[in-house]
């Protein structure tokens, strides 16, 4: 038998995410979505009428949209949104101190190393736990320059100015199923604004934490860069892994004004029980500059299909990605990029890795118009089977109009080699260890461009992943 034949579903262990506390809630809005949910939440957080009546209309297109099963997995079916919990909060206000972090959510984010990390090499950081942040802080010397770094719904209520210019412009309330249904209750996600000229040396960093069963984190996140300035954000996620599903579905908008960079950096490491459903979209001006890097381990299905729209003339986006589908789970992941001004160019690469019957598919669009002059855009997606039974699909949408741009496009498939394997178990590895290598080689390019933190946090969930995946 072949060593990729010989490969089968990978027991992992989760050790380091895999662990909850007894639920502890003073705010719950109940199992089920109806207009009370929404009046509800809208209540807990004292919201202003207009977001009542934004998360209402929300509803309404949430239930007139019908599921994408059209075209994507038909595992949504098995959603059952009248079964999940919406909105649960330790009535809790996000602390500036780590100390007065309530103790079952400080031992979390302890064990999952956050103060490390802060301490380290973080200019800020914030940790949300269910449906609200339990900290958040900023370095004093970025305050003091003008930066922002707070929740969300801190935002709407301090800097409604700011935020309610660009709140659902990027990402509209009917642009899918999911971001309606994140319109309606959305909670916790950060809320960034960096004034102009502003150049954050370090990562500003976010987690998300799930703790409870059947429940949906619907976290809305959105970053302004304003001219001239960059800023680096770093998002972690992980659950338990409970006998029920668990949703998350998220909306995150960028928007880089003139001359602006954002890097927005995903690594996810979701229980094989989580629906994993989010819409992201950065808005680029002139001579702006959005990148995604985004790796996803973990979930039973992902959906995620990072985007940026080019606005301004010379403006790039380029969407960096690595997904790792194990037995069982459908990473479904891919970029849109809009080009929509002169001499813009976008870049995609994609790595995927399918082990046991796990899936990857790579969904991309990119659309060059005919009355645009100058474009560019490479799009690579190369898939990685580490068996027979494990599959991968690739789908490039790639619409150019006109003479006057430049595309390419590459798309590989390959196993891993019998032979490679062979020569590495001479030198005393094991088969599991011998294909991690194969798998991080196949990524390492990729891998390069992580921080130097999350660069080793990605080979070791790599590693753990292909523990047991022999034999």
């Amino acid at each position: 038998m072949s060593a990729a034949e010989a490969t089968s579903a990978i027991d992992i262990d989760r050790s380091v995410g895999d662990f909850s506390y007894p639920e502890s809630h003073e705010f719950d809005a109940g199992i089920g979505l109806t207009d009370k949910t929404i009046d509800y939440i809208s209540g807990v957080k004292k919201e202003a009428e207009w977001i009542r009546e934004f998360r209402h209309r929300a509803l309404k297109i949430f239930r007139d949209k019908p599921m994408p099963t059209h075209w994507a997995s038909e595992d949504l079916k098995e959603i059952d949104f009248d079964k999940i919990r919406y909105y649960l909060a330790h009535g809790q206000q996000p602390t500036r101190s780590w100390e007065d972090v309530p103790d079952d959510m400080k031992e979390t984010f302890e064990r999952l190393g956050i103060p490390e990390q802060e301490r380290k090499f973080l200019a800020g950081v914030e940790a949300q736990f269910d449906s609200e942040a339990a900290y958040s802080n900023v370095k004093e010397s970025l305050e003091k320059e003008g930066v922002i770094f707070v929740n969300s719904t801190e935002g709407l209520r301090e800097h409604p100015e700011i935020f309610k210019k660009w709140f659902g412009k990027v990402i509209p309330t009917s642009d899918n199923k999911f971001s309606a249904l994140n319109s309606a209750v959305f909670s916790g996600g950060s809320f960034i604004y960096v004034p102009p000229g502003v150049k954050v040396s370090h990562p500003l960093q976010a987690y998300f934490r799930i703790n409870a069963e059947n429940f949906g984190q619907f976290e809305r996140t959105l970053i302004i860069c304003d001219e001239g300035s960059e800023v680096m954000y770093m998002e972690g996620c992980t659950a338990p892994k409970f006998e029920t599903s668990t949703l998350h579905s998220a909306v995150v908008e960028l928007v880089a004004m003139k001359d602006a960079k954002i890097q927005y950096i995903t690594v996810q490491n979701w229980s094989a029980n989580v629906f994993n459903l989010v819409t992201k979209r950065g808005l680029a001006h002139e001579n702006a500059e959005i990148r995604w890097i985004d790796c996803n381990i973990g979930s039973r299905l992902t959906m995620k299909y990072p985007g940026v729209v080019m606005k301004g003339r010379k403006a790039r986006g380029e969407v960096v990605s690595i997904a790792l589908a194990n037995d069982g789970q459908h990473q479904d992941t891919g970029a849109k990029m809009i080009h929509a001004a002169d001499e813009t160019t976008s870049n995609v690469v994609s790595k995927s890795i399918s082990v046991g019957k796990g899936r990857s598919t790579y969904r991309g669009q990119v659309h060059i118009p005919k009355h645009l002059k100058g474009c560019k855009n490479n799009t690579e997606c190369d898939a990685l089977l580490i068996n027979t039974k494990s599959k991968t699909d690739t789908y490039p949408a790639i619409t150019v109009r006109g003479n006057q741009h430049a595309t390419q496009h590459e798309a590989s498939v390959s196993q891993v080699s019998e032979d490679q394997i062979f020569y590495m178990k001479q030198r005393g590895l094991s088969e599991a260890e011998a294909m991690s290598l194969s798998v991080n080689g196949f990524v390492n390019d990729l891998v390069r461009e992580f921080p130097m933190e999350y660069s080793v946090e990605l080979k070791r969930l790599i590693d753990l992943e292909m523990e047991g995946s022999v034999g």
